[in-house]
């Protein structure tokens, strides 16, 4: 099913980057379009849409193609915390001025 929008300008950017990126790994594999659309569980149809970066194509069928050619990996890390620079600055902003110790709650016996 479509998507009932465009996607922006920077998204059809990076899917084509990544549709020609797949294609590129398909061919120095030296694997047919048919052989990789099988071992990814989609149609042949469906594999020509991701090598040209369609964004109606879901992101499971991408991750399906990746792990086809054994590049699954890489999309695990995409937005590890490690390279969220944006989040830890403002994780690092929220860090409390100086450290106090915490007080113990009095027992009442």
């Amino acid at each position: 099913m479509p998507t009932p929008h465009s996607a922006p300008a920077g998204v059809r950017r990076a899917l084509r980057k990544l549709g020609a990126d797949i294609q590129d790994a398909r061919k120095r594999r030296r694997l047919p379009m048919a052989v990789v659309a099988d071992r990814a569980f989609t149609s042949r149809t469906t594999l020509q849409r991701i090598e040209a970066g369609d964004p109606s194509v879901g992101i499971g069928i991408y991750a399906a193609t990746l792990q086809a050619l054994g590049l699954l990996e890489g999309l695990a890390d995409v937005a590890d915390l490690t390279r969220d620079r944006v989040g830890q600055a403002l994780a690092a902003t929220e860090l409390p001025k100086r450290a106090r110790p915490r007080r113990k709650a009095k027992s009442n016996a």
